[in-house]
């Protein structure tokens, strides 16, 4: 053992001493002394401090620091000091340190007579600077978050605040000083120096590793950190306990999520429990759909009261089926499938589909929580209750009561709720968007979206993830999954649930800033999860992600028919974070060869709305053959000069022909016009240009969703001078979506 080692399990132990000693006393807020005690342990830069007892001690205190000081209540019934008047700033001398140790003691006793007062807190005068809050939170799915974010009596209004996964790194903790709007004050505006950085990443990185070691700290602040060009001090500490960690959730390895998971997506035989002839029955429609969906597996039909179920053999138990089982899907009430669940296990069937209601979503919590034990007993993974089944369409699966689905693609679906199930079914008939799998969660028992991410990560028929969730059981695993994931396909994120933010209660800054919604909005950016507004927009990026060959730089370049268009457009690209090419004057007087006098080149080039077709058709081809440029929005303007279905087939043929040439940009479009633009709009979509009718908004916004992904990714690539298409491009995530 080193003798850092033992210098940690000393630093470790004296901690652990005095946390258990404050939870001895029933206390859950530490007193400003006892804060700076932990600060010192971790190496988190205070200010010089004593207690003092008495006027006269405080007087002491006061010339040893040799300056102004401040002087803060100490007592254990006063979380909150500034709010009882018990802080004073920029004390200076014996008779204003007596008087001052006399206004907060009595302060104190007015605002709260039965407090303990252990004394009055002398502590050193910062110099200004720049004030910033570091700080870390418990949140219910992540678990140990840090925080920071410009700080001081603002804090909860500017609401400039980032946060991450504890513990981080020191590049990590560096990060997030980037991570804020107002990142560039702390580089120093106006005249101003920059901040030391480096100091605040380290305090960032020490509170990580506080509430690491120490999972009962369930909130702490460092609220204001004085940052200046030579150091960053936290004028205050706050830390707040809560009950130790309750027991994580099991986890499986991923070789068993992989192993478990292939035989639901994959299977070979399905048991299909509570199977019935009487249409309009949950059991009826559940085998109707796997024996009309085609399924080349055994169905095994299980009724305790029936020979045979829709012209198949049936069993009066699993127990009873010759052979294997992969998956048994459950169509018996709530209050039978504990039961019939022990017989699953008892069969070594490793998947059970939990169709119905009637356990927490009603609740009925024990009824749950004892299916989840018999599953952990025998190994059985449990997807659902209370969903409507799921598609596995390359294997022709369709146990579901629903509607059944059968168009062969690579967008996996998956959604907590059943309503927002059967929109996704729709919006995916509707647009043909072909789908590898559609999937109901419901109340996640067990099984929930890091199983599923982890097996379409790997799964060949999957080309694009999208989810929509209401809370993630355990986001850390689902984090992992997604950082294991987003290399080699984009994962798409509608979060429900977005005005709760901040509706838990909170006992610091810091916890109050953490609302559910900043901190999955955070965390899943870090992932690489590309998070949508809404469920269109999560079913749009998902059917067009795969669409759109991955861009290769930033240089987004508009060509529009349409002056009011281009602005329209302009500003979506911007709103969507992507950069607008400044056109080089080589690229600029090439476009104007095109161009009438009394169109604009720039960015956006409008060609004007009476052009013919060798206008557009010229103008694109620049576009797509400059190595420099990364990616074209192209704006249309429906006139019987260029008719919708011409533009449409000048378009893809010039595509095409690049692609065909190894040349591969994303390209959307937004086409103004007639109902005829709706026809244009299929038939460019159907050939790889992602196209809308009637909107400037939405074509960019997909195209801003490709970027997230391919710079989470890392697929943006530098230049390639011959503007062709280099090895590793990112094009496994393009071409056919549908058969």
């Amino acid at each position: 053992m080193t003798d850092q080692d033992v210098a940690d399990q000393d630093r470790v132990a004296r901690v652990r001493a005095l946390l258990d000693g404050i939870r001895g006393e029933g206390r859950t807020a530490l007193t400003a002394p006892e804060g700076k005690l932990l600060a010192d342990a971790y190496g988190i830069a205070v200010p010089g401090e004593e207690i003092a007892h008495d006027q006269d001690e405080a007087v002491a205190h006061a010339e040893r620091f040799g300056g102004p000081v401040v002087m803060k209540i100490v007592s254990p019934d006063i979380p909150h000091k500034t709010e009882a008047g018990g802080v004073l700033v920029g004390v200076e001398g014996a008779a204003d340190v007596r008087a001052a140790f006399r206004t907060i003691v009595e302060n104190a006793r007015a605002y709260d007579a039965r407090a303990r007062i252990d004394g009055v807190q002398v502590q050193e005068l910062l110099p200004p600077g720049q004030e910033v809050i570091v700080g870390a939170v418990t949140d219910p799915a992540f678990g140990k978050v840090v925080a920071f974010g410009l700080g001081g009596v603002l804090v909860e209004v500017l609401k400039d605040v980032t946060f991450r996964l504890a513990p981080v790194n020191a590049d990590e903790a560096l990060s997030m000083l980037d991570s804020i709007r107002a990142a560039e004050i702390l580089r120093g505006v106006r005249g101003a120096p920059p901040v030391d950085r480096p100091a605040i990443a380290e305090q960032i990185r020490r509170v990580s590793e506080l509430v690491t070691d120490f999972p009962e700290i369930t909130e702490v602040d460092l609220n204001p950190v004085i940052t200046t060009p030579r150091g960053a001090v936290a004028a205050d500490i706050r830390v707040l306990l809560g009950p130790s960690a309750p027991a994580g959730r099991r986890r499986h390895t991923r070789a068993e999520i992989l192993t478990s998971m292939d035989r639901l997506m994959r299977p070979s035989s399905i048991a299909v429990i509570g199977a019935s002839d009487v249409p309009g029955k949950i059991g009826h429609a559940v085998l109707r759909n796997l024996i009309d969906g085609g399924f080349a597996g055994e169905i095994h039909p299980v009724n305790p009261r029936a020979d045979d179920v829709q012209g198949r053999k049936a069993y009066a138990s699993v127990a009873d089926i010759p052979g294997e089982v992969d998956v048994a899907v459950f169509a018996v009430p709530a209050p039978a499938v504990a039961r019939v669940l022990e017989g699953v296990g008892r069969k070594n069937i490793p998947n059970a589909v939990l169709i119905p209601s009637g356990f927490a979503e009603t609740g009925e919590h024990g009824l749950q929580d004892e299916i989840v034990a018999i599953g952990e007993r025998y190994g059985v993974r449990l997807l659902g209750p209370n969903i409507y089944g799921y598609y596995s369409t390359w294997q022709d699966v369709c146990a579901t009561f629903c509607t059944p689905y059968d168009v062969k693609g690579g967008v996996a679906l998956t959604s907590q709720s059943g309503g927002i199930g059967m929109a996704v079914l729709g919006f995916a008939r509707t647009t043909k968007t072909g789908v590898s799998a559609i999937v109901g969660l419901g109340n996640k028992a067990d099984l929930d979206e890091d199983d599923l991410l982890t097996w379409f990560g790997e799964d060949p028929h999957t080309t694009c993830v999208a989810m929509h969730l209401e809370d993630l059981k355990d986001g850390r695993a689902f984090v992992e999954a997604a950082r294991a994931t987003v290399p080699r396909k984009p994962v798409v994120v509608l979060k429900a649930g977005r005005t709760a933010a901040g509706a838990r209660a909170a006992g610091s800054h810091t916890g109050a800033l953490a609302g559910d919604d900043a901190v999955y909005d955070d965390i899943l950016r870090q992932a690489g999860v590309v998070r949508a507004p809404g469920l269109n927009d999560m079913l749009e990026y998902a059917r067009a992600l795969p669409v759109l060959p991955t861009p290769r730089g930033d240089n987004v370049v508009i060509i529009t028919g349409a002056g009011g268009s281009g602005v329209l457009l302009s500003d979506a690209v911007t709103d969507n974070g992507l950069s607008l090419m400044e056109i080089p004057p080589d690229l600029d007087a090439s476009f104007r060869k095109f161009i009438p006098p009394f169109g604009a080149a720039g960015n956006p080039v409008d060609i004007t709305g009476g052009e013919p077709p060798s206008t557009y058709e010229a103008t694109i081809r620049l576009g797509l053959q400059d190595p420099r440029v990364h990616a074209l929005v192209l704006g249309y303007w429906h006139t019987v000069v260029t008719p919708p279905m011409v533009f449409a087939e000048l378009t893809a043929r010039v595509v095409a022909e690049f692609r065909e040439r190894g040349i591969e940009k994303p390209v959307v479009a937004s086409l103004a016009g007639d109902v005829e633009v709706e026809e244009a709009c299929q038939y460019l979509y159907e050939r790889g240009v992602v196209a809308y009718p009637y909107t400037t908004e939405k074509p960019v916004a997909v195209l801003g969703a490709k970027y997230r992904w391919a710079r989470a990714a890392k697929r943006l690539r530098a230049e390639d001078p011959s503007g062709g298409a280099a090895a590793g491009d990112g094009r496994d995530v393009g071409g056919p979506f549908m058969t």
